[in-house]
C-alpha cells in the first residue's frame, strides 16, 4: 500500500486533480458548516438549503470561500497549512455565528470580526475550556502557517511566479467582492437575481441568502440613503421652523444647570413581563418603588440579548437606528471614529458649560468606546483601570452596580460646576451561571432556569443599588436628572419562551427619568413607552430646560411615533410593523430623516447653522 501511494504522489497529472477535488470538497464542507450553524446545528435544513432551496446562492458562496482559500495557500507557499489556517478560520466563524444566534438571535456581521481581539470577553462568553482549545488550535496554525511562509520562499522560481500570480488574482477578487453593495458588482447583481433581500431582519437576510451572502450584504455601506429632497436649502428651512420654536419655549423656561446623570443598565429587564415563565418573589422591587415616583415606563430597545453600543449611540445622539442603512449595524465602530464631529447631548450640555464624564467599569476598547468618546467631546473616560470604586459580588466577573453608582456620587460633590455623568454598567452582563451562591428568587419555564434564577438574583442586586443611590442624591445640593434604562434582555430565554412573546415584549426593558428636588414625582405617567433616542429631548421637556432646534424636532416626532425600530412602531397605543402617518405627521419623521442624514452622511449644514445649540 505504501508503494501504491508513493506512486501516486510522483505522478503529477493524478496528483494535482486530486488536490484540486480536495480542495473543492473543503470549501463545499465549509459551506455546508457554515449553514449548519446557521441553522441551529440543522444538518438537514442546511443541505436543503445547498442542493435544493437555494443551490445559485449557495455556489456563489462557495466561490467566495475558494477565493479566501486561494488566498491563502497562495501566501503560505503550501496547500497543507494554507486549507489547515482556512479550516480553523471557518469553524470558528460558523462556531462564533452559532453563538451569537443563540444568544442575541442575530448572526455574524463583518464588523464583528474588529472584537478579535477582546479576549477577555470572548473567554467569558465562550467558556474557558472551548476558549483554551480554540486558542490553543489557533496558536499551532498560525505557526505552521508562519513555518510555511517561511519554508515556501526555499522553493524554485517558477513555483514563485504561478504562487505570485494566484496570490494577486486572490487579492483583486477579494477587493472586488468587498465592493459588494455596488449595484454595479457583478457578483452582487449574480445574487439578486434569486435573492430575496429583506433590509430590516438580517436574521432572515442569512437564512435566505446563506451566510456568505447575508455576510457580504453587510459589507460597507453608506449610513444613510439620501432623502430625495435633500439640499442645502432644504435643511435651512427645516432648521428655521424648529429654531424659532425652541426660542419661543425657551423664553418660559428655567435657566439653572442641573447634574444630569444617564444610567444605561446592562440587561436591566423584568422577567415577569415574560409569558411561558413563572417567577417567584420580586427582585425588581426596589426599581419599582422608586419608578412609582416618578416618569417611568417601557423603553423599546433595538436588539433582543444584544447590541448595548446602538442603544447607546440613540441615546446619547438622539439619532434612530431605525433610519440606518441595515447593513450599518454599528455605528460605533463602522461610523463615528471615523467623523471629526457628532452632535450629541455631550456637545450641547458642553455649550452651557458642563463637565462631561463617561464610566464603563470595564476596559477601554469595546466598540471602541475610547474614540468614540473622544469623538463625542468628553472631557475624561473612566474605565475598570481607572475607576477609584472596583469591588465585585461574590463570583461576578464584573464591577458591581453599587461602586460604579459610588464613582458617579463622588464626582457629583463638585458644588461649582454642573456634571453630565454617563454610566454603561457591567454587573448584569452574562454569563450568568454560577454568579451567586445565595439566590433569593426562583423561576420556573423551559429554558436554562439555573441562568435565569442568577440573573433574578443579578437585577436584584441592581435594582437596590439603583434604589440606594437615588435616595442617596436627595442630598446633592444642585437639582440632579437621572435618566436609567436597560439596554436590552438578557439572551438566555428559549426559544419556547421567546415563540410565546411578541417582538415589542421581548425588546422592551424599563426606564425612569428622575429629579432628586422631586419636581417629576407628580408626574403620573408611570406607562410611558419611549425610544433611547427620545430621552434627552424628553428629558429637557419634563423637567423644563432650554432645548434646542434639533430636539424640538426630536419632541415633535416622539408625539407622532412614542416609539419605533425596524419593522416595530408604537402609534395610539398599538403596536404595528408599520408605519401608518398623516401628511402632517410624516412631514416630522421626514424633517428629521432629512437632519439625521445631513450629520451622519451628509454635508453637515445643520451643524453650522447651530441646529444642536440653544
Amino acid at each position: 500500500m505504501k508503494n501504491i501511494i508513493k506512486k501516486l504522489l510522483k505522478d503529477k497529472r493524478i496528483t494535482y486533480p486530486i488536490i484540486a477535488l480536495l480542495l473543492l470538497a473543503l470549501v463545499i464542507g465549509s459551506n455546508l458548516y457554515l449553514q449548519w450553524c446557521q441553522n441551529n446545528l440543522s444538518w438537514d435544513l442546511a443541505v436543503k438549503f445547498a442542493f435544493s432551496w437555494h443551490a445559485e446562492k449557495f455556489f456563489l458562496g462557495c466561490f467566495v470561500l475558494a477565493v479566501l482559500l486561494l488566498f491563502l495557500v497562495s501566501l503560505a507557499g503550501f496547500v497543507s497549512f494554507g486549507a489547515l489556517l482556512y479550516a480553523l478560520i471557518i469553524g470558528i466563524l460558523g462556531y462564533a455565528d452559532y453563538m451569537k444566534m443563540t444568544l442575541r438571535q442575530e448572526p455574524i456581521y463583518p464588523d464583528d470580526l474588529k472584537m478579535i481581539t477582546e479576549l477577555g470577553l470572548l473567554k467569558e462568553m465562550t467558556g474557558t475550556g472551548p476558549f483554551i482549545l480554540i486558542m490553543a488550535l489557533a496558536l499551532i496554525a498560525l505557526g505552521l502557517f508562519g513555518w510555511g511562509i517561511y519554508r515556501s520562499f526555499k522553493k524554485p522560481r517558477r513555483f514563485q511566479v504561478i504562487r505570485g500570480v494566484v496570490f494577486v488574482l486572490a487579492i483583486s477578487l477579494f477587493a472586488y467582492i468587498g465592493n459588494f453593495n455596488n449595484p454595479n458588482n457583478l457578483l452582487r447583481k449574480e445574487y439578486n437575481k434569486t435573492a430575496l433581500w429583506i433590509p430590516y431582519s438580517q436574521k432572515m437576510n442569512y437564512y435566505n441568502t446563506g451566510f456568505i451572502g447575508g455576510f457580504l450584504y453587510n459589507l460597507k455601506v453608506e449610513a444613510m440613503d439620501k432623502p430625495a429632497d435633500y439640499s442645502k436649502e432644504k435643511v435651512l428651512e427645516v432648521t428655521k421652523k424648529y429654531q424659532a420654536k425652541a426660542t419661543e419655549l425657551n423664553k418660559t423656561r428655567t435657566q439653572e444647570a442641573p447634574n444630569i446623570v444617564y444610567i444605561m443598565s446592562e440587561s436591566f429587564s423584568d422577567p415577569a413581563r415574560l409569558k411561558g415563565l413563572t417567577i417567584t418573589g420580586s427582585p425588581l422591587a426596589d426599581y419599582y418603588e422608586m419608578a412609582n415616583q416618578t416618569y417611568s415606563g417601557n423603553m423599546l430597545s433595538q436588539n433582543y440579548g444584544g447590541g448595548t453600543a446602538n442603544i447607546e449611540f440613540e441615546a446619547l445622539t438622539s439619532f434612530s437606528m431605525e433610519l440606518m442603512n441595515p447593513q450599518m449595524t454599528t455605528p460605533y465602530t463602522m461610523l463615528v471614529p471615523k467623523m471629526a464631529e457628532i452632535p450629541s447631548l455631550v456637545s450641547v450640555l458642553q455649550g452651557r458649560d458642563y463637565d462631561t464624564t463617561a464610566i464603563h467599569p470595564y476596559n477601554t476598547s469595546m466598540y471602541k468606546r475610547k474614540d468614540v468618546y473622544e469623538v463625542m467631546g468628553f472631557d475624561r473616560f473612566l474605565d475598570e483601570e481607572t475607576m477609584t470604586y472596583t469591588e465585585k459580588i461574590e463570583k461576578n466577573a464584573y464591577i458591581s452596580d453599587a461602586q460604579a453608582y459610588r464613582e458617579v456620587a463622588d464626582i457629583l460633590q463638585d458644588e461649582y460646576t454642573p456634571q453630565f455623568v454617563h454610566l454603561v454598567t457591567m454587573q448584569t452582563h452574562m454569563p450568568y451561571n454560577g454568579k451567586y451562591t445565595t439566590l433569593d428568587y426562583d423561576a420556573a419555564g423551559v429554558g436554562n432556569m439555573d441562568s435565569l434564577k442568577n440573573y433574578l438574583q443579578d437585577v436584584s442586586y441592581s435594582s437596590q443599588a439603583l434604589k440606594d443611590f437615588l435616595n442617596e442624591l436627595k442630598s446633592v445640593e444642585r437639582q440632579t436628572l437621572v435618566v436609567f434604562w436597560g439596554d436590552h434582555l438578557p439572551g438566555i430565554y428559549s426559544d419556547e419562551v421567546q415563540a410565546e412573546n411578541d417582538q415589542s415584549t421581548l425588546h422592551e426593558t424599563q426606564f425612569l427619568m428622575y429629579d432628586n428636588k422631586g419636581n417629576l414625582s407628580e408626574a403620573d405617567n408611570h406607562q410611558a413607552v419611549t425610544s433611547p433616542f427620545y430621552f434627552a429631548g424628553d428629558l429637557l421637556e419634563q423637567s423644563n430646560q432650554p432645548t434646542t432646534g434639533f430636539y424640538q424636532l426630536v419632541t415633535t416626532v416622539q408625539k407622532v411615533l412614542p416609539a419605533f425600530e425596524k419593522n416595530l412602531y408604537y402609534q395610539d397605543g398599538l403596536w404595528s410593523e408599520e408605519m401608518n402617518l398623516s401628511d402632517e405627521e410624516a412631514e416630522a419623521y421626514q424633517d428629521y430623516q432629512l437632519i439625521q442624514y445631513d450629520i451622519v452622511a451628509g454635508k453637515q449644514y445643520s451643524l453650522a447653522e447651530n441646529f444642536f445649540k440653544e
